[in-house]
C-alpha cells in the first residue's frame, strides 16, 4: 500500500511539471506572437509614416508661393477681353469696392465669426490639432453610423489661404485624393502665413474675403446687402446675423426662399452665435439676453441697399459671364459661391467674342432714334422717357457668325441703363411673331418631304371643319385680312401667311413642328408646346411663372442654320479662360444641332430671299450683299422683328416696349433696323454666295398645282404662272400641271357657254380647276365655272354701248350690226342696190334689244346725197338684193359650233 502511494504521488508531481513546462510554452508563443505583431505594426506604421511624409512633402513642394502682398491688398481681379485680344475692363465686383481695415470693423463682428468658426484662433498657430482630431472621429462615427455629415476642421487662416492662395484649387476639386492635396497645402501655407501676419491681420483679410451670398463678398457689402448700412454701425444680433450665414449663405440666408418648411433657419443659426459668444464671454448675460429677445422675436429689418457694379459693354459682359459660369459648373462641378470667388479673386483672363467695332456700330444705330420707323404721339422723332430716365422705346440686336457661333455684338437696350438692366437680346423671352415660320412651319415641311417649295396649299377662311381641328372658336384671318387662294410655301412666307402656316402645321403634326422648334432653340412651356397658334403664328403663352418664346439671340443662331448647311452652332461669347497661373480652364466650342437637311436649309435660304425684294422687307437690303430673312408682328403690334442672314453673318432684330404697347407702324421698320444693323457689320466686304448643293435641282413648274407646267399655265388670265422652283434631289415633279384647263364660256357672265349662248359671247379662257373654291379668295374669278349659260333669250343689249347712235351714217351702222350679228330692218327711205358711205343716215332706233331680236333702223337721206328712193321697204345688208334678216345666219354657225362649246 505504502509502495503504492509514492508511486502515485510521483505521477502527481511528474503531470504538474508537465503542465507547468506546457503553460510556459503557450505563454511564450503568445509573447512572441505580440512582440512580432508589436514590431510589424512599428515597422508598418513607420514605413507608412515615411511614405505619408515623403508624399507630404511632395505636394507640399507644388505649393504655390505664399504672396502675402496678394492677400493684404486683395488685388487679383478677373480680366475681360475682345476677339482681338485687347482689354475691355476689370470684372466689376463688392470686393473692390468694399474693403475696409481691421478698425472699421466693429469687434462684435470679429468676436462673432471668431466664436463660431474657430474659436482658438487666438491661440493656435495656424491650424487648430484638436479641433482636426474632435473632427476625424466625429467622421468615424458618421461612417460607422452612416447617418450625418462630415465634419470640416479649417481655421480662419486656412479659409483665408483657401479663398486667396488657393483660389483655383479650391474650386476645382474633383476627387477624394484632390481634396486630401489641397488640404495638405493648405496647413503647409497657413503654417506659414501665420509667421508673416498678425493674427489682427488676418482676421481683416479674411472678412474682406469671405463669400457672404451670390455676388457678395466681405463683411462690408454684406453688411450694405442686408441691412442698408456700413459694417461698424452694426449691432450685435446682425453682427452674429452675419457670422451665421458664412457657413452656408444660400441655406442660412433670410432672403432663402427654398426653405419652405422651415424658413426661418437664419434664427437660429444666429441664436447659435449668440450663445458661442457667451460661452467664451465676448458677450454679458445682458448682452446676450437682450440680443436673444430680438432675434426670438425676428426684429431683423433687412432692406438691402441698391448697389451698382458697372462695367464697359454691360450687355455683352454679363452674358459671356453667364456662360463662363455655366461652363465652370458642368466641368468642374462648383457651387455659386465657389465661382464667385473664383470671378472675385482669381485673376482670370476672360476672352470674349465680342468685336468692339461692331458692338460699338451696333448699339449706335439702335440708339439712333431715327433708325426706329415707329411714331410716338404723331412723331418720328418724340423720344418719351421712364421715371429712371430709360427711353421707353426699345430695341434689341444679336450678330453673330454662324459657323463658329461666337456673337460678335450683343445689344440688350437703347441708351443708358442703369446697371444690370434686363438684357432684351439675352436673359429676355418674347412671343416671335412671323419669324417662327421659316423654323416650325415651312422648313419642317421641305425637309420632312411632306411638301416641296413649290407644293399648293390653299390659303382660303378655315372650314368648320378646320375650326374645330384647330382649336379655334373664331376665324383666324391674314394680316391684311386678304386670302390669296392657291400659293406657293415661296409665296406663304414672301407675304406672310396665317392661313397657310395654320394648316401645313396641322397637316405635319404639331409634335414635328415643336420638334423642329425645340432645336431651334425657343423654349417652350406646357401651354405653348401644345397649341398650334404658337408653333405655327409664333404667338407664345408669355407666362411671367413659365416663360417661353425668344429673344434675338435665340433667332439669330436658328436663322443662322440656313446658311451653314442645316446645322445651327449654338452662340458663345468666349473662346477661353485663363487662370491666374497661366493655365487654360476652359477652351470654348460652340455645340451645333442638325437643324435642317443641306438641301432645305439651301432652299429656305432662296425663299426667304423673296421678303427682302419688296413687300414689306425691303428696308432689310444694303449694298450688293445677298440678304435672306423674315420679319413678324406679334398679334397684338406690340413686337416688331426681323431675322436673318447674309453668306458671313446672321442677325435678329427687336423694337417695342418694356411693357407690352401696341407700336404705331409696321414689321417693316424692324426690317429696315435690320438692314442699318447689318451694313454696319458688313462694312469692307465684299459680295459673296451661298453654294448651292450639287443635291438641289431646278425644274419648272406651275405655281398652281406645283407640277410641270404646259403651255396652258403661261396662258392664265392673271399672267405667265410659270416658274423655275428649287427642289431636293427625287422630290421635284415628274408629271405635267392638271390644274390648268380651257373652257368656253360666256362673256358677260363666265357661265360655261351652252347652245342657247349667243356664238358672239363665247370666248375661250383659262381657267384652274380647284377642289372646294372660295369665293373669298383672289383667284376665285380664275375658277373653272360649275355654272351653265341660259341667258338666250332674256339677254338685253344695249345697241349704245355697241357704238350706235342718231344720226350716225347708216353705213357704220349697218357695219357695227354685222359685226355683232344682230338683224336689222330698215324703214323711212326707199333703198335699192347697194349702200355707200355719206347716203343716209339713222334717225331712229330702239336703244335696247333682246338677244336674237332684230333692229328696226329709221333712217332718212342724207343732206348731201342725190340718190333716188323706192317706195318699197327692204332689208339692206349692203347690197339692197341681199335679205337682211341675218338672225338665220347666226343661228346657222351657232349650229355648227355646238359639238366643241365645252371643248
Amino acid at each position: 500500500m505504502a509502495t503504492n502511494k509514492k508511486s502515485n504521488g510521483s505521477v502527481e508531481n511528474r503531470n504538474t511539471t508537465d503542465s507547468k513546462k506546457t503553460n510556459k510554452k503557450k505563454t511564450s508563443k503568445v509573447k512572441r506572437f505580440f512582440k512580432y505583431f508589436f514590431l510589424t505594426v512599428v515597422m508598418l506604421g513607420l514605413i507608412g509614416l515615411v511614405v505619408g511624409l515623403g508624399y507630404i512633402f511632395a505636394v507640399v513642394k507644388t505649393a504655390p508661393d505664399l504672396d502675402v502682398n496678394s492677400i493684404l491688398n486683395l488685388n487679383q481681379p478677373s480680366m475681360l477681353y475682345d476677339d482681338a485680344g485687347e482689354f475691355i475692363d476689370n470684372l466689376p465686383t463688392q470686393e473692390e469696392r468694399y474693403v475696409i481695415s481691421y478698425d472699421e470693423m466693429p469687434q462684435n463682428l470679429v468676436n462673432a465669426y471668431i466664436s463660431i468658426e474657430d474659436e482658438r484662433f487666438r491661440n493656435h498657430k495656424g491650424i487648430d490639432v484638436r479641433r482636426i482630431i474632435g473632427a476625424a472621429l466625429r467622421d468615424v462615427l458618421v461612417i460607422i453610423k452612416g447617418k450625418g455629415g462630415v465634419h470640416g476642421a479649417s481655421t480662419i487662416t486656412q479659409q483665408l489661404v483657401k479663398n486667396t492662395v488657393l483660389i483655383d484649387e479650391a474650386s476645382s476639386e474633383d476627387t477624394a485624393l484632390d481634396s486630401i492635396n489641397r488640404k495638405i497645402k493648405e496647413i503647409y501655407l497657413s503654417l506659414q502665413l501665420e509667421k508673416k501676419l498678425t493674427k489682427n491681420q488676418i482676421v481683416e483679410a479674411y472678412l474682406n474675403t469671405i463669400p457672404l451670398g451670390g455676388y457678395v463678398y466681405g463683411v462690408e457689402a454684406a453688411s450694405l446687402s442686408y441691412f442698408n448700412k456700413p459694417a461698424k454701425d452694426l449691432t450685435l444680433p446682425e453682427c452674429a446675423y452675419l457670422a451665421g450665414i458664412t457657413q452656408a449663405p444660400s441655406y442660412y440666408s433670410a432672403y432663402n426662399t427654398e426653405e419652405e418648411d422651415y424658413p426661418n433657419t437664419y434664427l437660429d443659426r444666429t441664436k447659435a452665435v449668440l450663445m458661442k459668444m457667451l460661452e467664451l464671454h465676448y458677450i454679458t448675460q445682458e448682452e446676450y439676453n437682450e440680443a436673444y429677445a430680438f432675434v426670438d422675436s425676428n426684429s431683423f429689418e433687412f432692406n438691402a441697399a441698391e448697389i451698382s457694379y458697372s462695367v464697359d459693354y454691360e450687355w455683352f459682359v454679363y452674358p459671356a459671364l453667364d456662360q463662363v459660369r455655366s461652363d465652370l459648373k458642368e466641368k468642374y462641378k462648383y457651387t455659386d459661391e465657389e465661382i464667385s470667388k473664383l470671378f472675385v479673386n482669381g485673376g482670370l483672363k476672360i476672352y470674349t467674342t465680342m468685336n468692339r467695332t461692331m458692338q460699338d456700330g451696333v448699339q449706335a444705330v439702335l440708339d439712333d432714334r431715327s433708325n426706329l420707323d415707329v411714331k410716338i404721339n404723331g412723331s418720328y422723332s418724340e423720344e418719351p422717357l421712364t421715371n429712371e430716365g430709360v427711353y421707353m422705346l426699345q430695341s434689341a440686336a444679336t450678330v453673330m457668325d454662324y459657323k463658329t457661333g461666337e456673337v460678335k455684338a450683343l445689344i440688350g437696350g437703347r441708351g443708358k441703363q442703369p446697371a444690370n438692366s434686363l438684357n432684351r437680346a439675352y436673359d429676355d423671352l418674347k412671343s416671335i411673331a412671323s419669324n417662327t415660320k421659316p423654323l416650325t412651319v415651312y422648313g419642317p415641311a421641305i425637309d420632312t418631304k411632306n411638301y416641296t417649295a413649290a407644293t399648293p396649299i390653299d390659303d382660303s377662311p378655315l372650314t368648320n371643319e378646320e375650326l374645330s381641328n384647330f382649336g379655334y372658336s373664331f376665324q383666324p384671318t391674314n394680316w391684311n385680312g386678304v386670302y390669296d387662294g392657291l400659293i406657293t410655301p415661296r409665296e406663304a412666307i414672301m407675304y406672310s401667311k396665317n392661313i397657310t402656316s395654320l394648316k401645313v402645321v396641322y397637316n405635319l403634326g404639331l409634335s414635328t413642328a415643336l420638334e423642329y422648334g425645340k432645336k431651334s432653340g425657343l423654349i417652350y412651356n406646357s401651354e405653348s408646346s401644345k397649341s398650334i397658334a404658337t408653333l405655327a403664328l409664333g404667338e407664345f403663352n408669355n407666362d411671367p411663372s413659365d416663360r417661353d418664346g425668344g429673344n434675338t439671340t435665340i433667332l439669330a443662331s436658328a436663322y443662322g442654320s440656313f446658311g451653314n448647311k442645316g446645322i445651327r452652332t449654338e452662340a458663345i461669347l468666349y473662346t477661353k479662360v485663363i487662370d491666374s497661373t497661366g493655365k487654360v480652364i476652359l477652351d470654348k466650342t460652340a455645340d451645333t444641332t442638325k437643324l435642317f437637311s443641306e438641301e432645305t436649309a439651301y432652299i429656305m435660304y432662296d425663299i426667304l430671299k423673296g421678303p427682302v425684294t419688296g413687300f414689306d422687307a425691303g428696308g432689310a437690303k444694303f449694298g450688293d450683299i445677298p440678304v435672306a430673312g423674315k420679319s413678324g408682328t406679334t398679334d397684338n403690334s406690340d413686337s416688331f422683328w426681323f431675322s436673318g442672314l447674309t453668306p458671313y453673318y446672321s442677325a435678329s432684330v427687336w423694337i417695342g416696349y418694356d411693357m407690352p404697347t401696341k407700336l404705331n407702324g409696321y414689321s417693316s421698320s424692324a426690317a429696315s433696323l435690320w438692314g442699318d444693323v447689318m451694313g454696319v457689320v458688313h462694312q469692307g466686304l465684299s459680295y459673296k454666295e451661298i453654294e448651292k448643293p450639287s443635291t438641289v435641282v431646278t425644274a419648272t413648274v406651275c405655281r398652281d398645282s406645283g407640277k410641270l407646267a404646259t403651255d396652258l399655265c403661261a396662258q392664265d388670265q392673271r399672267g405667265n404662272r410659270v416658274r423655275t422652283e428649287y427642289f431636293i434631289e427625287g422630290t421635284q415633279p415628274t408629271t405635267a400641271c392638271d390644274v390648268h384647263v380651257t373652257a368656253k364660256v360666256n362673256s358677260t357672265n363666265n357661265k360655261l357657254a351652252t347652245a342657247s349662248t349667243p356664238v358672239r359671247n363665247i370666248v375661250t379662257k383659262v381657267f384652274i380647276k380647284k377642289l372646294n373654291p372660295n369665293s373669298a379668295t383672289t383667284d376665285y374669278p380664275y375658277v373653272l365655272p360649275t355654272e351653265y349659260d341660259n341667258s338666250s333669250g332674256s339677254q338685253t343689249i344695249s345697241l349704245s354701248s355697241l357704238g350706235l347712235s342718231k344720226n350716225m351714217d347708216l353705213y357704220d351702222a349697218i357695219k357695227i350690226l354685222n359685226e355683232n350679228e344682230i338683224s336689222y330692218t330698215i324703214s323711212g327711205e326707199s333703198i335699192s342696190g347697194s349702200i355707200t358711205s355719206g347716203q343716209y343716215t339713222v334717225k331712229n332706233f330702239k336703244s335696247t334689244i333682246k338677244a336674237g331680236e332684230s333692229v328696226s333702223l329709221t333712217v332718212a337721206k342724207a343732206s348731201s346725197s342725190n340718190n333716188n328712193s323706192n317706195n318699197n321697204n327692204h332689208s339692206n345688208n349692203y347690197d339692197s338684193n341681199n335679205n337682211g334678216n341675218s338672225n338665220g345666219s347666226a343661228l346657222d354657225e351657232l349650229e355648227d359650233d355646238l359639238n366643241s362649246i365645252l371643248h
